[in-house]
């Protein structure tokens, strides 16, 4: 192999053998700082005990951590043979097991109507956990490309000239699918699921000699045969495909398995150091103010990473709306509220039965009283039950808050993976609130609620991606009509249960939740999922209103 850039071929890793091309090696697959020393392996076991007691000293109350909650996510994929068992099964008897989540999927084609990471999202290790997730989305993403590769190659001539044209059909989905889960795993960062992405590879020759031998074979991570020797070029021209799109991916040779299942343990550790090491102290309010001001009066001559240049990004206010300032109050009489309702109901019901495997996702969020659960009834009325499921969202359970923000919301998503029925899901409150009551009461810092913005935008176009309709409603009423409707919950008992001390509490930030809800709708109204904002102090004109914007959703979603 040729030298480039004063490089030997000792400082080339050897992850990769003749199954990728030099390109690769030369382009993507750069030294690893680990393999310029090596802990022997008392040393080593140790480092990984102490990184992953203190990963988990990371999700205690009390006393406080330095460090934020962080948990350590582990993808393994690659070839079948290539020492990945052996690997995980050595980190497992170095390391406390109870503290080491191991999971694993066969790879399957994703399923039409959900985005490709959603069948995995249970996964998520919790914070201060390390989890080892053989298979995951990679699995089924590999696995279904594959299958399009192999279609692909039997139907197209390799001498007709239309042959790069049909190879690139495999290639554009498994492109667009990547950048996808780069921004998923991008998101997942953020929120404090560092992520550690391991490839093991090995020659054709080894694979086949193991593939022969008299040792007993796992279940194969994917769906195909590696005995053939054209499905294993298909195979490698995908993984290469990966590598150059990915760069985060750490290459493990499985040629010699105990050197693997070593390499693979340095890279776990410094995965976890590197989870310690990055994960700063959480901010108050007025610590990021402060901090804010230093900033200006500080410029740092370091390379800025995006985060930290997103930190620098100085956040505007939008102008609150008039339609959030001047509710009107014209009142409907109560007949013919009466006869619309039972026709747009009736109506609302066909849609939703006709929505030919379409998932539908409702999100309800509004002024306190100002007429949701109303809204949500009416909307439901006419259905049967076990058609839909209602979530009423409240602040998150410690479990919940252990996860990724976004995870106790991707858990609640229509599945098609349960046998569960019901493919409509109704939020009453939603992830809306790290950007409304998390902002307004302090509970998440400057920086989650500032990038939240984009996150939910992400999460919400992956789901239209695959026609899952999303739905949603800012209900808007004004100071005084709130305040008439305090006053009616706290004389009808049946409805007491309804007023907390938070809601009088927060009408002294009335103005905050406004401002807001500004922002909100004006950075998160988008073509894949527009606002409904329905602005009246009159319960019935709302109720009816929330109906119309529904049944023109839904009939410009089926062409109806």
């Amino acid at each position: 192999m040729s030298q480039k850039n004063n490089k030997t071929e000792a400082n080339i890793p050897q992850a990769v053998s003749a199954q990728f091309s030099e390109d690769v090696i030369e382009e993507r697959l750069m030294p690893n700082p680990l393999s310029q020393f090596s802990m022997d392996e008392d040393a080593l076991r140790l480092a990984l005990i102490t990184a992953q007691y203190a990963l988990r000293a990371t999700r205690q109350r009390a006393p406080t951590t330095t460090n934020e909650p962080t948990g350590v996510l582990v993808l393994v994929n690659g070839m079948e043979q290539a020492g990945k068992g052996g690997a995980v099964k050595q980190l497992r008897e170095w390391v406390d097991p109870r503290l080491l989540k191991v999971e694993a999927t066969v790879g399957g084609c994703p399923l039409a109507h959900q985005p490709i990471w959603q069948a995995h999202i249970k996964m998520m290790p919790r914070h201060g956990d390390v989890m080892v997730y053989f298979g995951n989305w990679y699995a089924d993403l590999l696995y279904n490309t594959m299958r399009m590769a192999i279609a692909e190659s039997k139907n197209t001539d390799d001498s007709s000239e239309d042959n790069e044209h049909e190879k690139a059909g495999w290639q554009a989905y498994f492109q667009q699918q990547l950048v996808k889960l780069k921004t998923f795993e991008k998101d997942l960062v953020a929120n404090h699921t560092k992520l550690l992405k391991c490839w093991f590879h090995v020659d054709v020759e080894t694979l086949q000699a193991r593939l022969n031998d008299t040792e007993a074979d796992p279940q194969f991570l994917y769906q195909i045969d590696w005995h053939s020797k054209k499905v294993i070029e298909t195979f490698n021209a995908v993984a290469v495909t990966l590598l150059r799109q990915q760069d985060d991916w750490i290459i493990i040779d499985g040629k010699d398995k105990s050197q693997a299942a070593n390499h693979f343990c340095h890279e776990v550790l410094q995965a976890m150091q590197n989870a310690l090491t990055s994960s700063q102290p959480m901010t108050t309010k007025n610590e990021t103010k402060s901090s804010s001001k230093k900033s200006k009066n500080h410029k740092s001559k370091s390379h800025k990473t995006p985060e930290s240049a997103f930190e620098s990004e100085k956040f505007e206010p939008v102008k609150i709306p008039t339609y959030l300032k001047d509710i009107e109050n014209s009142k409907i009489d109560k007949a013919d509220y009466q006869k619309a309702l039972i026709a747009k109901q009736t109506r609302l019901a066909e849609l939703l039965r006709a929505r030919n495997g379409h998932q539908v996702v409702f999100a309800f969020e509004g002024m306190d009283a100002a007429g949701k659960g109303g809204a949500i009834k009416r909307l439901v009325a006419p259905l049967d039950p076990r058609e839909y499921q209602i979530y009423n969202i409240g602040a998150p359970m410690l479990y919940e808050a252990e996860h990724p923000y976004l995870w106790r919301f991707w858990t609640k998503l229509p599945n098609q993976q349960t046998d569960r029925i019901s493919r409509i899901a109704i939020f009453d409150r939603t992830w809306y609130g790290r950007v409304l009551v998390e902002r307004v009461e302090g509970f998440a810092t400057e920086k989650e609620w500032q990038r939240a913005y984009d996150e939910i935008n992400r999460f919400e176009a992956d789901l239209t991606a695959v026609g899952t309709i999303v739905i949603k409603y800012w209900l808007a009423i004004d100071k005084k009509e709130q305040l008439k409707r305090f006053e009616a919950r706290k004389e009808t008992p049946h409805k007491q249960f309804k007023l907390t001390e938070d809601d009088w509490r927060n009408r002294d930030k009335w103005s905050d939740y406004v401002q807001s809800a500004a922002d909100m709708l004006a950075r998160t109204d988008t073509a894949d999922a527009p606002w409904c904002v329905v602005a009246t102090n009159d319960k019935r004109q709302a109720r009816l209103e929330v109906l119309d914007h529904a049944i023109k959703q839904l009939s410009a979603a089926y062409g109806l």
